[in-house]
């Protein structure tokens, strides 16, 4: 379960982002919608682990990831949370397959080459496993982060405006792989956009511009 309360963040003393109120159930589905600048991004490092809210508590299956140091923050957030964001990062000097054996690795799991391999084939780039990204595709390079986000059966899996440079039908067949592949690890899925396409994808939608819960 994850849980987000009472969160605020200050970036400076004159600006304040308040967040929503959040408790997602395990396995659950989540559209976090707003315009540019309404917080999304806050919220989303603060969920990743990667930003320490100013004012708050938050929770990941009864973990409070601010309370722990951030060396054991780092390696709990590579066990359990799964992260796509609008910059890939992949590592360009290395393969396809070592991208993925790396996220492992930097994780401190044993590396399963049979889990990568089955990856590869659920997002059909087995062919190009051991190419280099620049030599990839921009969908092959989302598809290739996809797998990186869930290669170590992450709790939570968090995608920050996968969809917002797509063409509707590769919109749909992101936000398709985004939930199948989430539902394969079991993990709490949030999607984060601007794009109002994706509303109909979602039966939970929290609008951050007036912080209000939708059901759809």
């Amino acid at each position: 379960m994850l849980s987000l309360k009472n969160v605020q963040h200050y970036y400076n003393s004159a600006t304040a982002v308040d967040l929503p109120d959040l408790i997602l159930n395990s396995g659950s589905e989540t559209l976090i919608l707003g315009m540019s600048g309404s917080g999304k991004s806050t919220l989303m490092h603060i969920l990743a682990g990667l930003l320490k809210p100013s004012e708050g508590l938050y929770t990941l299956n009864g973990t409070e990831l601010y309370s722990m140091k951030e060396s054991d923050r780092d390696q709990y957030r590579g066990r359990n949370i799964g992260i796509i964001f609008q910059q890939m990062h992949l590592i360009s000097t290395l393969n396809v397959f070592d991208n993925l054996k790396l996220t492992q690795y930097m994780a401190g799991l044993k590396q399963d080459i049979g889990w990568i391999e089955q990856l590869c084939e659920d997002l059909d780039f087995t062919e190009k496993m051991k190419s280099y990204p620049d030599e990839l595709s921009q969908g092959q390079k989302q598809r290739v982060s996809i797998a990186r986000a869930v290669v170590n059966k992450p709790k939570l899996l968090l995608a920050d405006e996968p969809t917002s440079s797509l063409d509707d039908l590769r919109s749909n067949d992101v936000i398709a792989l985004l939930k199948d592949q989430a539902q394969k690890s079991s993990a709490t899925l949030i999607v984060s956009t601007h794009d109002q396409r994706v509303k109909s994808h979602f039966s939970s939608v929290v609008n951050i511009d007036n912080i209000q819960i939708e059901l759809v």
